[in-house]
Order: C-alpha cells, then sequence, then structure tokens
C-alpha cells in the first residue's frame, strides 16, 4: 500500500474514532456486553460440563474467542449508513485512494477489539482466571484473537454491503450467532452429541479457543489446534477481503 493510500485510511480511521466521542453510549454498551456473558456463564448458567480443571479457565479463553466473533453490528452498519446516504459518493470527489474508507473503518473496529480484549482480560483475573503459560503465551494468545477477529470483520463488511440497508443489518448479523454458540466456548464438544460435536469442533471460533486455551495453558487445550487457529481465518480473508473490496468498488461507482 502506497503512503497516499496509508494516509488517506488513516484519514478515513480518525473520521471514524471521531464518531467514538459523539456516541459514547454504544463503544461502552460494546465493552459490557461481553463482560456480562462472562459473568452470566461463570456465576449463574454455570457449566463446566466435561472440563477436567477449573471451569473459569476453561470459559475465559472460549468468552474471548467470542467477544471477537459478535459486536460487528456497529461496523456493519457503518458501511452501509456510508452507501445509503451518499457519503462515499462525496468521498469519491476527492482526490482519495479506493478502499480507503473500509480501511479505516477496519481499523478503528480492531483498536475497539483491542480495548474489549484489554477489559475483557482484566475482568478474567479480577473472577480468578490465572495464564499458567507465561506473558509470551498469553500475547501469543492475543495475536490469534485479533487475526479471528479480522476474518469476522471482513466476512460483517461483506455482509453489510449484501444487505445493502441498515435497517437489514440487524437480520444478517444473525449468521454471526451460530459461529458463537456453536462452539466450544461454554462446554467441550466430547459432553456434547456426536455429530453435534464434530460441528463444534470443526467451528473456526473452537480452534481460535481452544488454540487460545493451549498458549494459556488452561484446561482444553490442544496444541495441534494453533496452526488450524491461523490458517482458517487466512481462509476466510482469502476469500471475503476480495468479495468485499470488489463489491464496494461496485456499490460506490
Amino acid at each position: 500500500m502506497s503512503t497516499y493510500a496509508l494516509t488517506d485510511s488513516w484519514t478515513m480511521t480518525r473520521r471514524e474514532l471521531a464518531h467514538w466521542a459523539r456516541q459514547p453510549v454504544r463503544v461502552v454498551v460494546g465493552l459490557v456486553f461481553p463482560v456480562m456473558l462472562l459473568l452470566m456463564f461463570g456465576y449463574l448458567v454455570g457449566g463446566g460440563r466435561g472440563v477436567d480443571g477449573e471451569y473459569v479457565d476453561y470459559l475465559v479463553p472460549g468468552m474471548l474467542a467470542l467477544t471477537m466473533a459478535f459486536g460487528l453490528e456497529a461496523t456493519m452498519i457503518a458501511v452501509t449508513q456510508d452507501l445509503d446516504k451518499g457519503v462515499i459518493d462525496r468521498f469519491r470527489s476527492m482526490p482519495m485512494a479506493n478502499g480507503a474508507v473500509l480501511v479505516g473503518r477496519s481499523v478503528a473496529d480492531m483498536l475497539q477489539s483491542v480495548l474489549s480484549l484489554a477489559v475483557m482480560i482484566g475482568v478474567g483475573f479480577a473472577i480468578g482466571w490465572r495464564v499458567q503459560g507465561g506473558f509470551a503465551g498469553l500475547l501469543a494468545a492475543v495475536g490469534l484473537l485479533l487475526l479471528f477477529r479480522f476474518a469476522m470483520l471482513w466476512i460483517g463488511i461483506h455482509l453489510a454491503m449484501v444487505a445493502g440497508k441498515p435497517e437489514m443489518v440487524q437480520a444478517v448479523q444473525i449468521l454471526v450467532w451460530p459461529v458463537g454458540f456453536l462452539s466450544n466456548a461454554f462446554a467441550t464438544p466430547d459432553s456434547m452429541p456426536g455429530w453435534l460435536g464434530t460441528v463444534v469442533e470443526w467451528n473456526p471460533m473452537s480452534r481460535t479457543a481452544t488454540a487460545v486455551r493451549d498458549l494459556v495453558g488452561g484446561p482444553g487445550g490442544e496444541p495441534g489446534h494453533v496452526w488450524a487457529a491461523v490458517v482458517w481465518p487466512l481462509v476466510l480473508l482469502a476469500v471475503f477481503f476480495p468479495l468485499a473490496v470488489r463489491r464496494f468498488a461496485r456499490l460506490s461507482r
């Protein structure tokens, strides 16, 4: 990417970050919702079926992965609103690199994802989660989580442009929910019916959650899943990134 394109992308990123100051409630809700899920499953719903060890050490990595899969609505709505309100047409009249709007939106989303992970990790430590794999293992786990988020983000951007209208985003967003809940975030695949356990094991989010558990030394971790947690997001990116860019170029003509 050229310096010109990087400058335009950073300008669009600053535009998205400025929206945070005007919509602080949306940012706070995005941070609080996954914390509520963590506390609900950790204390109210309970669980731990098939978990060999402390449930909180199994649950927190799963919730970190779930947090990266959810919360795409803000980005999806922002993309559709820019297209629907003619904002993109005004940008096209300026000397701006193609795709800078999408790149800026994705960078802002990733910055919020880093903040969400920091909050969730802090809450995890507060409720008794302990990292046995050391600081290097935790950093590697965060890297895998952000890679998974980046892949999910571009899937969301593509689906948003398929939906076309902001009011249709919620209906399309429902397609992301099976990825989150048909996973090993809350229970092990061994505790599920055979066919369901197989589906759960092949879920890309399950691969990420299992790899994170291994890197932090928690129950349910399997070393062989680290490579899968890298390959799955890269495959998804290879499919949906060019689809999103091409569709954006076609819609913004």
